[in-house]
Parts: structure tokens; C-alpha cells; sequence
């Protein structure tokens, strides 16, 4: 009877390591790095194929997330947000109004939708998060993270992705003493609560990863990029990082003990070397010019691509911090890597294909997105040979295979 239930107990628990996998914003692994092969070198003249689009989003710079043969983005319309589902051609499934959305500067939705099996997380930009049954799109629970956890609102309204791990949701209101926390995520209720340094949020999905075993969590807070044990709530470490507006949207990418991360406004980036016991961290190397707003960084082959507002793409190398080359062929904006070549999407609209080499920046392709509204903001998305690119109201499927 032991062996019997041992038996069962590792099939189920196998099995729902399977299902329970997030889907979660920049990839599977949160680095902008997609698993894709068989990949497009070079485009058509004009451009890779439209497969379809949908130009009735509303307002908002969310990105699209692809999970179980179902595309999902949200928009804005009249001050109200919805969730939309879409299958893999195009066709609407539904359309779900959640709630209030940030109608102050740059209005619109803002963080991408979390998956993992058959719930759907997302927070507004008015500081609710949400756990939304997939089928029906009808919302399980809600929290408030200014009422129910002492959060605070921010300039540009909330803006960030839940970050899942098992049954475990992080989340970062940015309270005095619910700084971040851990809830279940099929109830809601907290599971810890970290006081952190008692700064604001600022904007940025927060990093998960393991350290020499370790789980911990770094993200950005208004002046601290600061680190914390996953599984207590611990704040660990704290490294000074401000910026004129106390924005820092950009995740940090974790590698081999190494913690890389990047700001706007002239602040620039740098290297942290993470003690083996994860308790600090020593500064390794910074830069200035790896000034990345909000369009996130890629790590290719032992080197870092962005660009910023210093208005050049850029690369280095990952252990020295040395500055490879700076190039203006096209405007700054988000990128994004797949099958060994880079897809960059300028604020310009423009979207390239680049190779991924460390002595120059090498355009391969280039195309025009045409269709949508607004800033050119959101992050792109590659799910089995076709590149989602959101645009404001416009939502495009690309082939790319």
C-alpha cells in the first residue's frame, strides 16, 4: 500500500508540475529569450506575413501572452478595463470588462496577464489584482493593494506583471509595512509580508530565480533595486538605484550568480555579483549608458543587448561591462530574442530583425507596424512561428516561421 500511494503521489505531483507552469510576461523564463526554432533568418521584402489582426482593443500598452492555444491582452475602453481572449486565427472568444483602468497620463491598461492553468492574474492600473477563472473570464477574487495592504499609487499608475511560482503569487504594493507580498494564489490570503525599505513601487515585475538553491526575488523599488528570500520574506540586500521619476520597469536578468539591471533617465545600469549565501551582493561594474527606459535587455552569448534614452542600441560584455558598439539605425525601443537572432521594436514603430553580434548592430530585416494607436510600448511576443505585436488599440500576428 506505501509503494501504491507513493506511486500515486509522485504521478500527481508530476503531473501538476506539468500544468501549473506559469505563462508569464518576457517568456518563459522572464528574460525576453522565447524557446522557438525553425525561425525566419530574413524576411520578405515586405515584411513577414500578416496573419491577422484586431484593431479594437482601446487604450492601453499591455503586452499579448499566448497559453494553451489562446492569445489574451487587455484594453481600456471608457475608463473601464476587459480582458480579451482570442484563438490562435484571430477569433474573438471574449471580451471581459474587470474594473476601473488609469485614465490620468498615458492612460490605458499596463501589466501583462499572468496564466497558469485555468486562472488568469492581472493588476490594473488602479492597484487591483485579479484572479480570473480562464473559461468564463468571470473574476474569482480581488485585492485591493492600497486598502487591503497599505499600497500607494504611483505617477503613471500601477504597472506590473504577478509573478507566480507554484501556488505562491508575489506582488509589490509598495505599503510601509506590506512592502511586497506573498499571497496563495487561489484565495488571495497572505502568506507573508515583507516592510522592505517602505519605498514606492516603481513600476517593475520583479525577478524570480534560484541562487545556489536559493528562491529569491529582486525588484525595483523609487531608489532601491533590493532583494529579498522568496520563501520568508527576508529583504537580503539593497543597492541604491535612483532616477529623476522613480521609474525602473525594466526586470533584472539573473546568470551563473550574476545580477544585471538597468534604468532610464540617465542612470544607466550595472552588474551585481550575489554572495554565495545570497545575503549580498558587491557591485561589479556599471554603465551609463545602458539607460533602458522601460524596452528591458536580452542576454545573447555572454553579451547584453538594449537600448535607451540615450537614443542608441547598445551591447556588452556580460562580465566586464565593456561597451561593445552604440548604433542609431534605427529609433530605441523593446527587443526581444529567438532562435539565436534578436527582434527589436523601435518607438518609431519600426520592427527589425537583428543578429545578435557583438561587433556591430546588423539589421537583416525591417518593416513598418502601420496599424494601432499611440506609443509603440509593448513588449512582443513569439508563440509557435508567429511574432504578436501589440500597438494601443491593434493587436498583430506576424509568421515568422
Amino acid at each position: 500500500m506505501k509503494q501504491i500511494f507513493g506511486l500515486i503521489l509522485i504521478s500527481v505531483l508530476l503531473c501538476d508540475g506539468t500544468a501549473q507552469d506559469p505563462t508569464s510576461w518576457r517568456g518563459p523564463t522572464r528574460d525576453g529569450i522565447y524557446p522557438e526554432t525553425g525561425l525566419l533568418k530574413q524576411w520578405p521584402a515586405g515584411g513577414p506575413q500578416m496573419l491577422w489582426a484586431y484593431e479594437d482593443l482601446g487604450q492601453g500598452h499591455s503586452s499579448a501572452i499566448v497559453d494553451q492555444g489562446f492569445v489574451y491582452t487587455t484594453g481600456m475602453i471608457n475608463d473601464m478595463g476587459y480582458l480579451f481572449k482570442f484563438d490562435l486565427e484571430g477569433k474573438l472568444v471574449y471580451k471581459k470588462e474587470y474594473g476601473p483602468e488609469f485614465t490620468e497620463s498615458f492612460y490605458g491598461t499596463r501589466g501583462t496577464p499572468t496564466i497558469v492553468g485555468d486562472k488568469i492574474y492581472l493588476l490594473s492600473g488602479t492597484g487591483k489584482l485579479h484572479c480570473i477563472y480562464n473559461e468564463s473570464g468571470d473574476i474569482l477574487w480581488t485585492k485591493d493593494l492600497f486598502k487591503d495592504f497599505d499600497g500607494k499609487i504611483i505617477r503613471w499608475g500601477m504597472n506590473e506583471t504577478p509573478v507566480i511560482d507554484g501556488d505562491i503569487i508575489y506582488i509589490t504594493p509598495g505599503g510601509k509595512k506590506f512592502n511586497i507580498v506573498a499571497l496563495n494564489r487561489h484565495s488571495g490570503d497572505l502568506i507573508w509580508s515583507s516592510p522592505g525599505m517602505g519605498e514606492l513601487t516603481a513600476y517593475s515585475t520583479p525577478l524570480l530565480f534560484v541562487h545556489n538553491g536559493r528562491k529569491m526575488l529582486a525588484t525595483h523599488f523609487e531608489s532601491h533595486l533590493v532583494g529579498f528570500d522568496a520563501t520568508t520574506g527576508e529583504m537580503l540586500w539593497n543597492q541604491h538605484q535612483p532616477n529623476e521619476w522613480s521609474v525602473h520597469p525594466n526586470t533584472p536578468i539573473y546568470h551563473q550568480g550574476g545580477l544585471f539591471y538597468l534604468s532610464g533617465y540617465g542612470q544607466g545600469g550595472g552588474m551585481l555579483e550575489i554572495a554565495p549565501d545570497g545575503n549580498s551582493v558587491n557591485i561589479k561594474w556599471t554603465h551609463k549608458l545602458m539607460d533602458s527606459r522601460m524596452g528591458g535587455a536580452v542576454l545573447v552569448d555572454g553579451y547584453i543587448y538594449g537600448s535607451g534614452d540615450s537614443r542608441v542600441w547598445t551591447c556588452f560584455d556580460w562580465e566586464t561591462g565593456e561597451e561593445m558598439y552604440t548604433s542609431k539605425e534605427i529609433g530605441f525601443g523593446v527587443l526581444i530574442a529567438a532562435d539565436g537572432m534578436l527582434y527589436c521594436y523601435s518607438q518609431k514603430g519600426e520592427l527589425a530583425l537583428v543578429k545578435p553580434d557583438p561587433s556591430a548592430f546588423t539589421v537583416i530585416s525591417k518593416t513598418k507596424v502601420a496599424l494601432g494607436s499611440e506609443q509603440h510600448w509593448a513588449h512582443p511576443v513569439i508563440y509557435d512561428g508567429v511574432l504578436y505585436v501589440r500597438h494601443g488599440k491593434a493587436l498583430i500576428a506576424y509568421k515568422v516561421k
